[in-house]
């Protein structure tokens, strides 16, 4: 399954590379112009990840948007690209939520080991899920067998309850008992 990537910079040129290089290995790439554009592509679509230069124009940048990702979808990996002189900045934004940060200029090899490493920790939840949901489903039904078989084992017990009865039965003659215990074996 190709992961969904929102890349939003604003630098034209840097969002041609990635979503030419992003697009080339695999990834269905939506690109947004700045922090804004990203936030309305953020309520119209799920993302597997965003990726997000930290400083861009306007009133979202890079940290809003990686809280507006987040309250959208928790599950949203979020990749912060920043200039080296911001690192303390990228840090503070793993702190916040994202799971990683890249500075510029950006090392595609990198970036594809660590959308990789994101693929793969999606690939384990979605795995953990599914075996969650087929523990549901054979506990449900586990359930509904042993209730069958406790119902079961209850009628049984009253039909033997029935011919041991019959059995004792000293006011009918053996052929009768044996009869009516037949009748009962025979319901």
């Amino acid at each position: 399954m190709s992961m969904s990537i929102l890349i939003a910079d604003d630098d034209p040129v840097i969002r041609r590379l990635f979503e030419k290089r992003l697009q080339d290995a695999g990834y269905t790439v939506t690109v947004a112009v700045d922090g804004i554009d990203a936030a309305r592509n953020l309520d119209r679509s799920h993302f597997d990840v965003l990726i997000t230069d930290l400083v861009m124009p306007g009133d979202i940048g890079g940290i809003e948007l990686l809280q507006i990702a987040k309250e959208k979808d928790v599950l949203t990996e979020v990749v912060v690209i920043t200039a080296h002189s911001s690192v303390d900045t990228a840090v503070d934004a793993m702190k916040k939520g994202a799971s990683d940060y890249l500075e510029k200029p950006v090392n595609f090899d990198e970036l594809f080991l660590r959308l990789d490493k994101i693929d793969q920790l999606k690939s384990l939840v979605r795995n953990a899920d599914d075996l969650r949901n087929a523990m549901d489903v054979t506990e449900s039904s586990a359930a509904q067998t042993i209730q069958d078989l406790e119902i079961a084992a209850a009628d049984l017990q009253l039909k033997i309850d029935r011919i041991e009865d019959f059995l004792r039965e000293s006011s009918l003659s053996e052929y009768e008992r044996i009869d009516k215990a037949l009748e009962v074996i025979g319901r």
